[in-house]
């Protein structure tokens, strides 16, 4: 085989072998971070696109303790965002994890949220909807 066909072989190999090493490492019974790679916004009647963390106000990691039944933007509580966990639930080998915000005061902005997490892969889907939008986002969750 050519160098060039290997070396693009190698390249599409790496993201997916990262990600399995950093799942195989998922315990949901401790403290773990999520990384988003993925989201995609929809908005009724203008379709879905894909966007960035940031564009939605999303951390890109979520420092998530399902014992506090709290998600933080930041692994130190003192400088992050911090959400509430509602419910903890597993369900098919998924940990469900279930909230809602209350928004900005005096703007109808709130939302509901749900994080289901594979126990077995650490593989994360995020869905949040609130007025009209939806978000969804995937990423990765390990134990630090």
């Amino acid at each position: 085989m050519n160098k060039t066909f290997m070396f693009i072989m190698a390249l599409f190999c790496i993201p997916t072998t990262s990600l399995r090493v950093a799942a195989a490492d998922f315990d949901s019974s401790e403290p773990f971070v999520c990384t988003v790679i993925d989201v995609t916004e929809c908005i009724m009647g203008g379709g879905c696109k894909e966007v960035t963390a940031e564009e939605i106000n999303l951390p890109r990691y979520l420092w998530i303790d399902t014992r506090k039944k709290t998600i933080q933007s930041k692994k130190e509580a003192d400088e992050s965002r911090i959400s509430n966990i509602d419910q903890v639930k597993v369900v098919d080998n998924k940990l469900m994890l279930q909230g809602a915000e209350q928004g900005r005061e005096d703007v109808q902005d709130g939302f509901g949220w749900t994080v289901a997490v594979m126990e077995d892969t650490g593989y994360m889907v995020m869905t949040a909807s609130g007025d009209l939008v939806g978000n969804i986002a995937f990423g990765v969750c390990t134990t630090p």
